[in-house]
């Protein structure tokens, strides 16, 4: 007996298979379908479009030319919606529901009749929540990329969200612009539809959804505006429908091979921290564990190749231009597991052969002469960071990689807003930031482990100093933070005993974040500890109870695949 195709998939209960196959079709047909399109294979198409959302803007127009193609293959397109997170506009942060969405995500292509599903995202939690879902759901799927925005002009100066956004902000906190330009530099910065026009997290994302052969070769980069993003739009609607038809899934896809390529990627391209911390939940889904050891392994032996910001100079527009992610991935070739299975249908490395070979070197460098010899990314241990955490070391400044301060301590984000900016604040240069309580339990993980630089030594020139939290750090940012200290401080972590004036010491090339203070003093304040009281209801009470840490991708913990491989 042949697996049922179409409307026929995932019947209604009613106690009666053919009265819930003709209630289905007769309603189906009220919406002017012809009796010859209902017979046609089905093509979800997830669309995370909102008001709320300016990255998603195009949507109706990715939508139209998905439907193009999967029209043209033979198929049927029927478009449904999701949650959408739309980076900025959600409180206290779009980590906490990239969960949910990604649980709407799986529900929905489980529960509704599809062969096949197109996934429209490209905002910074929407990727991964969307990459997260059709593992776990494991039907047909492709990942289609909203794009980037492309950069805009002011007074002679290239300007894109969100690295411009940070610098010039910077600037304003130390009197070197004033009010009347920053309102106009804000109008200037987000100019077009899309992502983030810099090597943020929506396009690491990207690039790692097409590492991990999930999307279109050749299909992360393009703008958002560009004609090219609609034609690969269509591309992968017809795609779509073979994939309904060859039944490969996202199983045969995500594996520990091709998630080690994504890492491999990751580090080559100097992508955001956040990126660690989807890919690890991705890749729990299908039963794959990343570890923060085996990410050092691969950083000493992957360089940064791509000159972009917020690690370099350019834009993602000129990363599309100089030959895309195919430029990068031809680069790391003999680090690369070549034979993983990719959505076309092709391995890693056929892809590879059938791509364009040119490149642009002022972009893309050639693993001679790498814009870093060693990757984006580092794991630090330590007594203050056991199970880990984070430093973007292509964004931040090498003469803290080796340093000693004291410690000025925040204890959570209300402690910090009040007094980062207070000019009595007892701070210097050569201190160490520390935010507590912003992990994912205490406070969401916000994006607030770029510390901001105290007001006082702001205006006095100030640009980097050692900060450390449990916190996030957009994709967007620079600088010395250390990031997703494990565990967090809200749990009873070692981050929580930290008090201002304490010791603590970097030490990158050994890999160490420590406290500086004696055992048997930490063991006097763990025993002062008072645990952080929980949400009463709803669904953060559902995140505060079943999120797990960092370095296990901040998924939930019933969510996670047991024994795939």
């Amino acid at each position: 007996m042949t697996d049922p195709i179409g409307l026929d998939r995932g019947l209604t209960n009613y106690g009666d298979r053919d009265f819930a196959r003709y209630l289905r079709r007769s309603f189906a047909r009220s919406m002017g379908y012809s009796t010859a399109m209902l017979a046609r294979p089905v093509v979800g198409i997830a669309t995370s479009a909102s008001g709320f959302n300016n990255c998603h803007r195009t949507t109706p127009e990715l939508l139209d030319a998905v439907k193009r193609g999967v029209i043209a293959a033979g198929g049927l397109a029927i478009e449904f919606p999701t949650i959408s997170l739309g980076e900025v506009f959600l409180n206290p942060t779009s980590l906490v529901f990239r969960n949910l969405m990604s649980m709407d995500v799986e529900e929905m292509i489980r529960a509704q009749p599809m062969d096949a599903v197109v996934l429209i995202g490209g905002c910074d939690k929407t990727v991964p929540a969307q990459l997260m879902g059709a593992a776990s759901a494991n039907v047909p799927a492709i990942q289609l990329i909203v794009g980037p925005m492309m950069s805009a002009r002011y007074r002679g100066e290239r300007l894109g969200a969100c690295t411009d956004c940070r610098r010039f902000w910077a600037a304003y906190r130390r009197g070197e612009v004033d009010a009347e330009q920053i309102s106009r530099i804000e109008g200037n910065l987000a100019t077009t539809a899309g992502t983030c026009a810099v090597m943020g997290t929506a396009s690491t994302m990207a690039s790692i959804a097409e590492a991990l052969g999930m999307s279109l070769p050749g299909s992360a980069a393009i703008p958002a505006v560009h004609a090219d993003r609609l034609r690969a739009a269509e591309a992968s609607g017809a795609r779509a429908v073979q994939l309904a038809q060859s039944k490969l899934r996202p199983a045969d896809i995500i594996t520990a091979k091709s998630i080690e390529n994504a890492l491999r990627v990751l580090l080559a391209i100097g992508g955001s921290t956040n990126a660690i911390i989807h890919l690890t939940a991705v890749a729990g889904r299908v039963g794959v564990k990343i570890g923060l050891e085996h990410l050092n392994e691969l950083s000493e032996t992957t360089p940064v190749l791509v000159d972009l910001k917020p690690v370099g100079e350019h834009y993602m527009e000129d990363l599309f231009a100089a030959g895309g992610l195919g430029a990068v991935l031809r680069e790391l070739k003999d680090l690369l597991h070549l034979d993983c299975m990719t959505i076309t249908g092709e391995t890693l490395g056929e892809r590879l052969a059938a791509g364009d070979a040119w490149v642009d070197r002022a972009v893309v460098r050639s693993r001679a002469a790498p814009f870093s010899p060693r990757g984006g990314l580092v794991a630090l241990f330590g007594n203050l960071a056991p199970n880990g955490a984070i430093l973007k070391q292509a964004a931040a400044d090498s003469k803290l990689f080796e340093h000693e301060g004291r410690a000025v301590v925040f204890a959570d984000l209300e402690d910090l807003a009040n007094r980062i900016d207070d000019p009595n604040l007892d701070v210097s240069p050569e201190d160490v930031l520390v935010l507590q309580n912003a992990g994912p339990i205490g406070a969401g993980m916000p994006e607030a482990g770029y510390l901001p630089i105290p007001g006082k030594l702001a205006k006095r020139g100030v640009k980097d100093m050692l900060r450390v939290s449990d916190a996030r750090m957009s994709g967007t940012a620079f600088g010395t933070v250390v990031l997703h200290v494990s565990p967090e401080a809200a749990i009873g972590g070692p981050l929580a005993l930290v008090h201002s004036g304490d010791r603590i010491r970097l030490s990158v090339s050994k890999r160490r974040i420590d406290l500086l203070v004696n055992d048997d003093e930490l063991g006097r304040r763990r025993a002062v500890l008072k645990p952080r009281p929980k949400p009463a209801r709803g669904y953060a009470r559902l995140y505060a109870e079943a999120v797990l840490q960092a370095e296990h991708g901040c998924d939930f913990d019933f969510l996670r695949a047991e024994g795939r491989s």
